[in-house]
Order: structure tokens, then sequence, then C-alpha cells
């Protein structure tokens, strides 16, 4: 059954296996952080866009309201001076000679200027009075559109139209009667001032206004440049409008506000060239005009669009932080987790390794116990045997040969012996006791001891020994079998050619640092890893027992140091031998 926990299929502790795991940690850190980053952005993007929107479609329809029931007032205003002046005026007062130049005057006065001209006519559409800049004192307007509208009204405001002056204008008509007949008081209103009011609206770029009839036809001049919606839409709106209660035809949802002239209408919808656009339309003069304000979507909205863009920028930043930021920390947790498995790793080896040695140090101790038995029995006969030979009348050449072999039996009973000791040391540690020791002096005596036997080699020993390096905790017995093991090795690498043996001290840290370096043939790679194996040795057969190096491992581990080895074949090999100084395990 497949470890559930497994996040891929690599070996664990491999490279491979690391990278992944790296890769899952930083995938979770990036997904977790931004999730509600991302969330929170879109839901409150979605809030403030709908909030935003409505506000900018509030102030439009307010902008419209405004100028709708301004240029409405301005029309009342208007028709209520002109009908005040016919009701307070008789006809043959107002074409007396010079009357309606008066009161025009006094109109002009009071309004500014917005009255152009005054002017009397008769049941039959002639002008029988004119007061004002042009020639129509006897025009006839018996087949003029708004005579005949005029006719049919108490009081008329007509449409934009050229007329006989051949400028844009309109004009309002008062009807009043005279005995059996019908006369029109007739003003006509400067457009100049009248379209001012409605190019006064403009918002942003593409903002602009302009007001249309009943038929579509434009009553201001048409704004430059913009895409002007069909006239027909633009009637039917009009339509909708005058008669809230008709639905308006069908070009997307429209959204109405009531008021005392008709109501405010806010239609979104593609103009000729396809662009999104807002049309805010209001009815004017009792429902006969309307007056219309678009502006192109993106222009309106163009503040939240910079907002979004901002956010947009700030959150890809942050993505970016939050990227890196997980890239970092989860490179960080692996490393501490690759770092705390190398750690677990070494510890189960030196685990397996003590095992290991106290095993083979149980099995030596029990190789000495039974060797040493024999041996000392072997020792007795020899000197037994060469006590009865000294007795016994032989041969010289028989006793030569007795003792020769006694000697060799001797000889190699001594050397039995010392691998017995050898190995009861290994497995006992004898001389345990530790304390304050001067490394140089340990190596200064252990280095005297070995001269001759080093000169005889052929082998030079240097020494290059740091002053005042501090104590270390060690028994000095133990410490002179590790270098005595060192320097012996180092000798024997080099019996055969000779060659310079270098012992040196040093600190580092809180570490002093013991060297032995040699110029023999090194040590191969693949017995690198062995080296401090028990029994295992690369000497001759009967040069060596390969306890030594063992053992050498074993007191430098229980001292708290370290053993390392750095050897490359036909250079040489050196030892450096870490241990921790007094004070730093205090």
């Amino acid at each position: 059954m497949k470890n559930p926990l497994r996040l891929s299929p690599e070996e664990p502790h491999s490279p491979r296996y690391y990278r992944s795991l790296r890769r899952a940690i930083a995938v979770i850190i990036i997904l977790v952080s931004l999730t509600p980053l991302v969330l929170v952005a879109a839901i409150s993007s979605s809030q403030f866009r709908e909030s935003y929107e409505a506000k900018v479609l509030e102030q439009l329809r307010e902008v419209v309201l405004k100028h709708q029931q301004l240029i409405d007032f301005f029309l009342r205003e208007k028709r209520g001076e002109v009908r005040s002046l016919a009701r307070s005026t008789s006809l043959d007062d107002l074409c007396a000679p010079g009357r309606l130049g008066e009161e025009l005057q006094l109109l002009q006065e009071e309004m500014q200027g917005v009255f152009v001209d005054l002017g009397v006519v008769d049941a039959q559409g002639r002008q029988r009075a004119y007061a004002g800049p042009f020639q129509l004192g006897e025009a006839d307007y018996s087949g003029a559109d708004w005579f005949r509208e005029a006719a049919r009204s108490e009081v008329f405001i007509s449409d934009v139209f050229l007329g006989l002056r051949g400028l844009p204008h309109f004009i309002i008509a008062v009807r009043q009667r005279r005995g059996d007949e019908n006369w029109i008081l007739r003003a006509t209103i400067d457009f100049v001032a009248f379209n001012s009011l409605v190019e006064s609206i403009r918002i942003g770029r593409t903002g602009t206004a302009y007001i249309v009839n009943g038929e579509g036809r434009f009553q201001t001049p048409a704004p430059r440049g913009a895409a002007l919606p069909d006239t027909g839409w633009l009637a039917a709106q009009l339509g909708a409008l005058a008669a809230p209660a008709a639905p308006a035809p069908g070009f997307g949802p429209a959204l109405v506000q009531g008021t005392d002239a008709g109501a405010v209408s806010v239609v979104e919808r593609p103009d000729p060239q396809g662009a999104d656009t807002i049309y805010v339309m209001a009815p004017l003069k009792e429902g006969r005009w309307l007056l219309v304000y678009q502006q192109a979507r993106a222009d309106a909205y163009a503040t939240l669009h910079s907002a979004r863009r901002n956010v947009l920028v700030v959150l890809g930043l942050g993505a970016a932080a939050i990227v890196v930021m997980g890239l970092w920390l989860s490179a960080r947790v692996v490393r501490s987790i690759e770092a705390a498995d190398t750690e677990r790793a070494m510890m189960n080896e030196q685990v397996i390794e003590a095992g290991k040695m106290a095993s083979v140090g149980e099995l030596a101790a029990g190789i000495a116990h039974e060797i040493n038995n024999p041996v000392a029995i072997m020792l007795e006969e020899a000197g037994w045997v060469g006590d009865v030979c000294a007795d016994l009348e032989l041969p010289e050449a028989e006793r030569a040969d007795i003792e020769k072999s006694l000697a060799q039996i001797r000889t190699q009973g001594r050397r039995c012996r010392e691998i017995t000791h050898k190995l009861l040391s290994f497995a006992r540690k004898i001389d345990p006791v530790a304390r304050p020791l001067d490394v140089n002096a340990v190596v200064s005596e252990v280095v005297g001891l070995s001269e001759k036997r080093a000169r005889y080699s052929g082998v030079d020993l240097s020494l290059s020994l740091a002053p005042e390096l501090p104590p270390v905790l060690a028994s000095p017995s133990e410490m002179q079998q590790v270098l005595l093991n060192l320097i012996n090795n180092a000798v024997d690498a080099m019996s055969q050619r000779g060659g310079l043996v270098q012992i040196s001290t040093r600190r580092e840290g809180d570490e002093v640092v013991l060297g032995v370096a040699d110029q023999g043939e090194g040590i191969p790679k693949a017995n690198l890893a062995r080296i401090f194996e028990p029994f295992f040795t690369t000497k001759p057969v009967g040069k060596g027992t390969g306890l030594g190096l063992s053992i050498v491992y074993g007191i430098v581990q229980k001292m708290g140091g370290d053993i390392e080895v750095q050897s490359q074949q036909h250079e040489g090999t050196t030892f450096l031998v870490r241990l921790p100084a007094g004070e730093a395990r205090q």
C-alpha cells in the first residue's frame, strides 16, 4: 500500500524529491495567499463598479433634469412675458406708432436682450405692426405653419425654423380676440441665448447635448463629431416619455424618473458606429421637444477604468510579491527539511556504527580472552622446555636448533599477547579518566618515542606546533595511543622510499586540530570509507591487525571530537583530528 503522504514517486532524500517537495510547498503557499486576495479584489471591484455606475447615471440624470427645468423655466418665463403684454395692452395701442418699439425695448432691458423683435398679426396673417432689426413690417404669415398653429392655440411656441429672415429662430405667439376676429402678438426669441442653455451641458470628452422635436428634427445645432442616433428612435423615445404609461421601444431597459414636465430616461445602447453610449433624455415644451444628452460609456466611466487599472497593478505587484515570498519560503523550508533529513541519516548511521562497534568489541573481548590462555600456557611450556634442554647434554648443533625454535615460539607468543592486548584495549576502552591535557606536550613526547623507529625506516618527523593552545579534556594514555597509531601508520606508508611526516597543531574556533600528514602512496578511494572499520587493513599479511584506526576512531568519538582523512594516490595522506577545547566543553 502506498504512503498517502508521499508527494511524488521520487526516492526520498534524492534531489528530485526535494525539488518536488519545494514545488508543492510553493504552490500551496501561493494558492493560500492569492485566493483570498483575488476573491476580495473581485468582490470589491464588482461592488465598487455597480456603485460607481449607479452614481454616474444618477449624476447624469440630475444634470439633465436640472437643465430640463432650466429650459422649461426659460420658455415659461418668456411665454408669460408675451402673454402679459398681450393681455395688458389693446390691439390699437400696440399698433400705435412707436408703442411696439417701446415695449420691445422694455422687454430687452428686463430680459437682457433675449427678445429679438415683436409683431402684431391679424386674422388673415398680415403683420400690422412690427418692431425689430429686420424689414418685416408688411410680412405675410398666412402660409406659415406657426401661424396656423397659433390660430388654434391660445399660446404657441414654435419649432426652430429659418423663416423670412433666413436665420434659425423660434417664436412665441399669443392669440387675443377683438370683436369677432383673432389677432396674434408674436415675439422672436434670441436663438443664441437659448442654444447656450443646451451647449452648457458638457461632461468629459464626449458628453454633448441637443434638442429634437417630435419628428426627430434638430432644434439646436447637431454636435460636431458625435455619432448621432437614428431620428426615428429619438422620436419614439419622445413619444414614450410624453406618455409614460406607454412602453418605450425595445432598445434595452430604461431607468425613468418622473418629473413635473414629464420624465427623465437613461438608456445604454450602441451608437451608429457600434460604440456603447449612454443616452439621458427628458421632454421639453410640454412633450413637444426632447432634450438629449449622450456620452460614450468609456468616457463616462473613465475614472472607474482608471481605478480598475490601478487595482490591477497593485494586485499584480501583490501577486508577484506573494509568488516571490512563496518561492523563498518553500526553498527555506525544504532546505531545513533536507538538513534535518541529512542529520537524521547521519545519526542513524552513527547508531548503526555504534551498535556494530559494540558487537565487535564484545567479539574482540571474547577472542582476546580465549587466545590469552593458550598463549600463556605456550610461553610457560616454552620456558620449561628451555630449562630442561639446559640440563641435558645435547650436541651443540641440536641445542642451537632447539634454542632457535624456542626463541621463535617466545617471539610469536609475545606477538599474540600484543594482539590480544590491543583487542582488549579496543573492547574495554582502558584508562578512561579524562583531565585537561596539553596537546603540544603529548605530541612532543610521542614524537620522541617514535623518532628512532622513523629514522630506521628513512622517515623524518617534522613538528609545527601552534603556541598557547587551550587544553583538551582527554585521557593521556588514549591521546598517546591516538598519536602513536597515526604516526606509525604514516611511517609504515613511507617505509619503502622514505620521506617526511609533518605533525601539526592549530586552533580553529573552539576546536584544537591535530594533523598528521605523510608522503606515502595514499589510500585508494574505494578504501577510504572502510579504513575505520575493525580488522580492515591494507598492510601485508602479518604486518597489521586492522585495529589501530578503529581504536583511534573510538577514542576520538569518545572525546567528543571528529577525525577526517584526506588522501590522494601517489601524493600522500593527511589525518585531521578535531577535539573540542577544554573551555568549550565546560
